[in-house]
């Protein structure tokens, strides 16, 4: 059962190292998530190339899930061209894609220059099952407050952000910033220059770069999702010192 009173003191409690530490410990554990890191590590040592190993279930199931890209995992034609482009090239297929968050799984894998290779790193599986983990722990976490997983990418992210083509460039936090400032789903129907200006309008989301902005505005988001979740429904929750406009003092 949601309780919305206890969502904000468990967000603060998730984003400690402590509870992290203790979560990756437990969950490392997980005989369905080590199989899973299993069945990768066969399919990348068996593949007689790199086309063939990203668009192999295996690996593009643990791959882009673990690097924050659950969604990517439907998209193998797209992640098989997009895995091996030139992050750097300012024309290429990573600049032109809208969801920015395939040019930063790109620059971590690397396989532009490190080809198939680059998929059979220890270290890198390494990440993998930490992501794996990770991912694993949050949606723990959804199941009890919906919403706590993307407020705890957002502030993970939100120091990135110099402007809102970064919001709107990732998902999550396109989700949580709209969310949080009650924008309707309406709003992706417009330019991206548009609501680059509505994102602008009621809110300076260079001041993300301050965790304890970035904090507020993600506790902000959970409330509201999980008012929304409830069974009575409901719309965005108004912080003290936080104006149901969205600006922060």
């Amino acid at each position: 059962m949601m309780d919305l009173a206890t969502a904000i003191p468990a967000l603060r409690r998730a984003m400690t190292p402590a509870a992290e530490a203790q979560a990756m410990a437990r969950f490392a554990r997980d005989p369905s998530l080590n199989r899973q890191m299993q069945a990768f590590a066969r399919a990348v040592e068996r593949a007689p190339d790199l086309n063939a190993a990203l668009r192999d279930p295996r690996v593009l199931g643990v791959l882009l899930p673990a690097l924050g890209l659950p969604e990517g995992v439907n998209q193998a034609g797209l992640a098989a061209r997009a895995l091996v482009a030139d992050p750097k090239d300012p024309q290429g297929l990573l600049a032109r894609l809208p969801d920015r968050r395939w040019k930063s799984v790109a620059e971590t894998l690397n396989l532009a220059e490190r080809g198939l290779e680059g998929l059979r790193d220890p270290k890198l599986h390494a990440t993998l099952a930490d992501g794996l983990r990770r991912m694993a722990w949050r949606q723990e976490l959804d199941q009890r407050h919906p919403g706590i997983a993307d407020a705890m990418a957002f502030q993970e992210r939100a120091g990135t952000v110099r402007g809102p083509y970064d919001v709107l460039g990732d998902p999550v936090l396109r989700r949580v910033v709209t969310g949080a400032l009650g924008l309707p789903p309406q709003l992706a129907l417009q330019s991206v220059e548009a609501q680059a200006r509505t994102l602008n309008g009621r809110f300076d989301v260079a001041k993300l770069q301050d965790p304890r902005q970035a904090a507020r505005m993600a506790e902000r988001y959970l409330l509201a999702a999980g008012a929304s979740a409830s069974p009575w429904g409901g719309g965005a929750a108004v912080l003290p010192g936080f104006p149901a406009g969205g600006l922060l003092a």
